[in-house]
């Protein structure tokens, strides 16, 4: 799936959130939303997601209006990951992966589970509460979650926020080797500039609402004669005047 974002604006009474930011996503293409806390990414991510209705502006997927298209059909298509949104926790992570593959209406639900399970690892953990799981446990059945339903669209919020070295690192691997395997398009939204430089084909960078630099990871750290991303990432926050 592609998706498009035009002349995107969210006002929260006087605050201005997100201010005419627009992008493109292309089919199979992951692509990298950085900026400081506070810049406007979650409320991005939740207009893109039909959670938050913009205050004007057009989101497309697949060159369907998700404010005007029947969004059931769009959103079978998608999902959503993020350490910050945390599944039931009084329901196991069998039943929370069951609850959510019947609302995507996934086939062979049982099956798909039990694969799903086996590729991420989580069988040791599958008949525990969700609420007394270690943050990296957490994680893996979050991811899980988000695959259920074999998305064409998947929005990942900080997937390894937390998470020690060895997680965080089998996270990545497991996400670089599903995208191979699968048709996916991915924008990521992270402050860990080395998993975005090894994840991401193209990147965003956003600042108080506003989008302020664009470009693959190597252009970006060319044009700001920076080393690496993070030192990019670093400049371009503390800048006052950058402007895309």
């Amino acid at each position: 799936m592609k998706i498009e974002v035009n002349n995107l604006k969210k006002n929260f009474r006087n605050v201005e959130a997100v201010k005419n930011i627009s992008f493109k996503i292309q089919k199979n293409q992951t692509m990298g939303l950085l900026g400081p806390n506070g810049c406007g990414k979650t409320t991005s991510i939740g207009m893109m997601l039909g959670l938050i209705k913009p205050t004007s502006g057009n989101i497309l997927i697949d060159n369907k209006d998700i404010n005007k298209s029947d969004k059931n059909f769009l959103l079978e298509k998608i999902n959503f990951a993020s350490p910050y949104v945390e599944l039931p926790k009084k329901l196991t992570v069998r039943q929370n992966l069951e609850i959510y593959g019947r609302l995507y209406g996934v086939v062979n639900l049982i099956e798909r589970i039990e694969e799903i399970v086996e590729n991420l690892n989580i069988n040791s953990y599958l008949d525990k509460k969700t609420g007394e799981l270690s943050s990296g446990q957490k994680n893996r059945v979050s991811l899980a979650k988000s695959l259920i339903n074999k998305p064409k669209l998947l929005f990942l919020d900080e997937p390894t926020a937390s998470l020690d070295p060895d997680v965080g690192d089998f996270v990545r691997n497991y996400i670089e080797d599903y995208k191979k395997k699968n048709e996916l398009t991915i924008l990521l939204a992270s402050h860990n500039m080395s998993e975005v430089e090894r994840l991401c084909d193209n990147v965003i960078m956003m600042k108080e609402g506003k989008i302020v630099d664009r470009g693959t990871c190597k252009e970006l750290i060319d044009k700001h004669g920076r080393g690496n991303l993070e030192d990019t990432f670093l400049k371009i926050a503390r800048s006052k005047n950058e402007m895309a």
